[in-house]
């Protein structure tokens, strides 16, 4: 059993969410729609080719910073009337997380899962934290240790503990984070439509899935300051 992990580590990230009119919302930590179009930029992989093989890897998110949730306002214009007229204006409201870190664990095939890495660290194309302006402000894999032969939550609890400065030591002596990780189970888990089916423009589709939200303990002794 082979779990890949990954740090999102940003100022400023954004995971989709719910949407109405000019409100764009986020989740509170990284969907798997946002953690799979990351690593088709890595890739390189087109809109147009299929993600079944991505879709069937395990995910889990482990939360070392919930980051603040915050609101920027973007401008977007109109197309131009049929009239000729010049279109208009339109404002929206858009939510992100400001100074969040998590830890995403990828369980599956190890020869995938290597490839990933591999990506990751030379990717295809630009990486982002849900929107293109939203970069990473660390690494978000290593070389050596990001490939790890346990399963999914062990390897979220050996992780280091993820501390923005040693001022912030009195979270980081919690033996626990909150984790959302992906389960079969129906009892007190919670359905999420983020699993891409397309991410072709006019046929973009997603699918439902099942998630756990959970304490764990992490036995990590290290501390990774960013």
């Amino acid at each position: 059993m082979s779990t890949l992990l990954i740090r999102l580590i940003g100022p400023m990230q954004s995971w989709g969410g719910k949407s109405a009119f000019e409100q764009r919302g986020t989740l509170p930590e990284p969907s798997k729609s946002g953690v799979i179009g990351l690593l088709c930029a890595a890739l390189g992989r087109d809109r147009s080719e299929p993600l079944d093989d991505l879709c069937a890897l395990k995910m889990g998110v482990r939360i070392d910073s919930a980051g603040e949730l915050q609101f920027d306002f973007q401008t977007a214009l109109n197309v131009a009337k049929a009239d000729g007229g010049k279109g208009d204006t339109q404002l929206s409201k858009r939510a992100y997380l400001s100074d969040a870190a998590f830890w995403v664990a990828l369980e599956g095939d190890k020869a995938l899962l290597s490839q990933l890495q591999q990506a990751l660290l030379n990717p295809v194309w630009p990486l982002f934290l849900g929107r293109k302006s939203y970069l990473p402000s660390y690494p978000i894999v290593d070389s050596e240790n990001a490939l790890v032969e346990v399963g999914l939550q062990t390897a979220l609890q050996q992780a280091p503990r993820i501390q923005f400065s040693e001022a912030t030591s009195s979270q980081g002596q919690n033996p626990y984070r909150k984790c959302v990780v992906e389960t079969d189970e129906l009892e007190f888990s919670e359905q999420r439509q983020d699993v891409p089916s397309s991410f072709e423009v006019e046929k973009r589709s997603f699918s439902f899935r099942r998630v756990l939200n959970t304490w764990l303990e992490v036995t990590a002794k290290e501390v990774l300051y960013v």
